[in-house]
């Protein structure tokens, strides 16, 4: 079945780059009406939309943080009124401070787990809320990482929060099948992104992705086709799945055996 995502409305968190950008376009290039949110980088969510309206598709920017449940709930409002319904909403907005254990601060620890992991809660909780009353199913769709079951160091809150995306994914999906809403997640390997460039060089993405199985590093692009797909009629027998999407490198055959 192709992906098509014809009269769907989505709503996709911290879009304005990155992944969650490679998410609004894709799902537009399927046929669905985007709800672009973004907290910085409005220029870039603008540039967004742009794109969305090129390829055909509706779309809004929406600015707001999405660890205050109020301004998510005025983005599920905003949503709803300017399309008319929500199909499909992802959490893709995140916070991370890389910081050893022993030197991270409380402030920071907190801000990661009030951005990634309760923005996300606040999101598709708020999304599945409106899904329900409308009675017509949808789509919640989490991106994770790698870094959810490997203990990367100097990057504990980031790990943390999206170990506990993926046990949450699990639990509401179980929660609200009946519902006819899927719920699933994406866990991009090495990503090539603007926010990866917080803490890697030119050189080092280039040469990094050249020692990776599959010999390059994923695309905003790569994940957002696998988001089109998942929140698609082609996926509707998928739910409470981990779509793991890294080039090989979590069965990489050369690592050091324990």
């Amino acid at each position: 079945m192709q992906v098509d995502l014809t009269d769907r409305v989505a709503l996709i968190t911290g879009a304005s780059r990155g992944i969650g950008r490679g998410c609004a376009v894709e799902m537009a290039r399927a046929g669905a009406d985007v709800a672009i949110n973004c907290f910085q980088h409005p220029n870039e969510a603008e540039e967004v939309a742009d794109e969305v309206r090129g390829l055909g598709r509706k779309a809004l920017v929406i600015p707001g943080d999405v660890s205050d449940r109020a301004v998510v709930n005025d983005m599920i409002n905003t949503v709803e009124d300017s399309f008319g319904h929500l199909d499909i909403a992802v959490c893709n907005a995140y916070y991370s401070k890389r910081q050893p254990f022993l030197e991270i601060e409380v402030p920071q620890m907190a801000r990661t787990l009030d951005v990634t992991l309760w923005g996300s809660f606040h999101t598709a909780q708020a999304a599945a809320q409106r899904m329900v009353a409308k009675g017509n199913g949808g789509a919640l769709l989490f991106i994770s990482s790698l870094y959810a079951f490997i203990p990367h160091g100097g990057s504990l809150a980031y790990n943390v929060a999206k170990a506990g995306i993926d046990h949450m994914c699990e639990t509401i999906a179980g929660e609200l099948a009946s519902h006819r809403i899927r719920a699933n997640t994406i866990q991009p390997g090495w990503t090539d992104t603007p926010g990866e460039r917080q803490y890697t060089t030119e050189q080092e993405i280039r040469e990094g992705g050249q020692r990776l199985p599959w010999g390059r590093l994923g695309t905003a692009e790569d994940m957002g086709r696998a988001a089109a797909f998942l929140c698609s009629e082609a996926a509707d027998y998928i739910t409470g799945s981990t779509l793991r999407i890294d080039g090989g490198f979590s069965c990489r055959l050369d690592r050091p055996r324990a």
